[in-house]
């Protein structure tokens, strides 16, 4: 989807106005536009839009309010609506908004529509970007959000193990990185988890594994959960609990769009992505309720319900690349239904037992309005993953604490990794808002993105 920015000349000027503003703002516009607002009843209320006409009917100049400064609740992204209320032409910010940067981004961002499947024409409306900002390090942040969306929104008889491997072989073939792909009955030699959950399945699973840059740079890792389907397995879930589970590839997707923008921005870095790609379907040879299977890293996984799968591929992932000894390990999954209970769908949690990074992703995250909100790796709740027959659980008894037993499950298989950092998304946007059409949704990417430039620019 081409990202909606020009470069005329002239375009319709948007002034951003405020409740506490809009008397000055107001008294400077010309008397008949300064009737019409009043008699449209134009405040300067958040995410109202007034078009002032010129003589000919034509829109002179475009009035959208904002939040206060102050106010707690800003949204930075509140721009992102504009998009879809402007009618097809080319428009200017006239002030700037409480954030330019995010404001354009957020622009961007609301344009998307998912058009595969039925006609969903994009916005008509172009925005100039005001001067000073950095328009292709805006457009390549939107260009891989829409990757993400892209491939969250495609149902699941379109994006299998094999379609989401092409995806990602797409990906790596533009930047020129190395490509892998180990799929079907060759997993179980050295990666019996990943076989394991993906063995009932017509759709053989794969672990995808791709590399980029210069391998002299610190080495960067990531990892996505690729389950394309999630019936839940013999624990299978109920109707309503799969009517949504086409997402659940969403770690896979949001990895392939950090993965882009870090090899788009060319950051110094020794780039690695896996991701593990199933389908956890039903048949007779699916696994079962206290299976055990013996993992990549040597434990004796014992499997106390076939739903928590996501884990169970991260954790042969995250053990391969732990193996290489990366500065950073990063893995995002849509794993556990508690991380939504406890924050959610708007808010990931991330984990990690490194200070200054957590500190870092948390700054980040609130500057590039990509929220996430650190929960501790609680060390007394690991002896719940003890299992009677086996070295671990992936499913321990009981409903406490779900997303940090999850995350404790999967630094069982990190050991030598500098630094780990992991992220239970939710990879959706249930109702729409400024920027963030309803349907699948980039998570965690932007803010990492960050991270990573800071770093490794």
């Amino acid at each position: 989807m081409p990202i909606p920015f020009e470069t005329a000349a002239s375009a319709v000027p948007i002034t951003f106005v405020t409740k506490s503003t809009w008397a000055a703002i107001r008294e400077g516009l010309a008397p008949a536009p300064r009737q019409f607002a009043d008699h449209n009843g134009f405040t300067g209320k958040p995410g109202a839009c007034l078009m002032l006409p010129d003589a000919d009917g034509r829109v002179a100049q475009v009035l959208f309010g904002l939040e206060e400064a102050s106010a707690r609740s800003r949204d930075p992204f509140r721009a992102g609506s504009l998009s879809g209320l402007l009618p097809a032409g080319t428009y200017r910010f006239a002030n700037a908004p409480h954030d330019s940067r995010l404001a354009t981004l957020a622009f961007a961002l609301g344009s998307y529509r998912f058009g595969r499947y039925r006609n969903a024409d994009a916005p008509a409306a172009k925005l100039v970007p005001s001067d000073g900002i950095d328009v292709a390090a805006i457009s390549r942040i939107a260009e891989a959000a829409m990757l993400a969306r892209d491939l969250v929104n495609t149902p699941s008889n379109d994006m299998g193990p094999e379609e989401l491997a092409q995806a990602a072989a797409d990906v790596a073939s533009r930047f020129g990185a190395s490509f892998n792909c180990v799929m079907g009955e060759e997993l179980a030699r050295g990666f019996p988890l990943i076989h394991a959950v993906g063995m009932a399945s017509t759709r053989a699973p794969r672990l995808i594994d791709f590399s980029w840059g210069d391998p002299s740079h610190s080495k960067v890792t990531l990892v996505g959960k690729g389950v394309c389907f999630d019936t839940g397995g013999l624990d299978l879930k109920p109707s309503a609990g799969m009517l949504n589970m086409k997402k659940d590839m969403g770690g896979a997707a949001n990895v392939l769009a950090l993965a882009q923008m870090v090899m788009d921005a060319k950051l110094k870095v020794r780039l690695r992505v896996l991701i593990p790609a199933v389908e956890n379907a039903v048949a007779g040879n699916a696994f079962r309720p206290l299976d055990i299977f013996r993992s990549r890293k040597g434990l004796s996984v014992e499997i106390g319900n076939t739903d928590a799968e996501g884990r169970l591929i991260l954790a042969d992932a995250l053990a391969y690349a732990d193996e290489e000894k990366p500065e950073l390990l990063i893995d995002m999954g849509t794993l556990t239904g508690a991380a939504r209970v406890a924050l959610g769908p708007d808010l990931p949690p991330f984990y990690t037992q490194d200070e200054t990074l957590a500190a870092e992703v948390a700054r980040c995250a609130r500057e590039e309005n990509d929220p996430l909100w650190r929960m501790p790796l609680w060390a007394p709740y690991d002896s719940w993953l003890d299992a009677k027959t086996a070295d671990i659980t992936n499913a321990p008894s009981g409903t406490f604490a779900g997303s940090i037993t999850c995350a404790l499950f999967l630094q069982r298989f990190v050991e030598h990794a500098k630094s780990w950092l992991h992220f239970d998304i939710f990879a959706w946007t249930p109702q729409a808002r400024p920027g963030r059409p309803e349907g699948g949704e980039c998570q965690a990417a932007r803010a990492l993105f960050r991270l990573l430039g800071e770093r490794y620019a």
